[in-house]
């Protein structure tokens, strides 16, 4: 049984499902908590998105050829890297707070500042102070859970593109 958990369309497609989550639950955290997100959180979105994206096309691709799935991995392994990386910048602006943390202008500035036309897509870069922590769960921020889930889905990429020799023999075999 856990060695079919472990197959590369089984981690592709659980990685796509943990995306998938972690967005549904984004939302729900801006809409329903009304915790606006910041442009970092925005970036961090983006990176979930694509991650999940290449996985889902991975898992139902579900190549045979090692170099296939070696290369979903390294796709899957890029776009959580990027992730990684914002996620660990906005934990490093959250853990040494600077006056000029703030990541972007607050909704009533720029209400007041900018024409309405400009407003409309600042809104999608975000609003949300990125120094600022407005949840945790377990003692960790969002970015902090989102740098602990960017590193897993890392591994689990990793993984699948160092089972090469496995499932081909496997293949072989049948």
């Amino acid at each position: 049984m856990l060695s079919r958990l472990t197959e590369p369309r089984a981690l592709f497609s659980f990685i796509f499902l943990a995306c998938a989550g972690l967005m549904g639950y984004g939302l729900v955290l801006q809409h329903v908590d009304r915790l606006e997100p910041c442009p970092l959180c925005i970036l961090q979105r983006y990176a979930f998105i694509a991650t999940g994206l290449i996985a889902l096309v991975a898992a139902l691709h579900n190549t045979r050829h090692w170099w296939g799935r070696a290369l979903y991995a390294l796709l899957v392994f890029v776009a959580a890297g990027a992730g990684a990386g914002v996620a660990g910048r906005h934990v490093w602006l959250i853990l040494n707070p600077q006056p000029s943390a703030v990541c972007g202008p607050d909704l009533d500035y720029m209400i007041q500042s900018f024409p309405l036309s400009q407003v409309l897509p600042m809104l999608f870069k975000g609003e949300g102070d990125c120094g600022k922590v407005g949840w945790q769960f377990l003692g960790l921020s969002i970015p902090e859970w989102a740098l602990v889930w960017f590193v897993g889905f890392m591994l689990a990429a990793l993984w699948i593109a160092l089972q090469r020799h496995v499932r081909d023999r496997a293949h072989t075999i049948r």
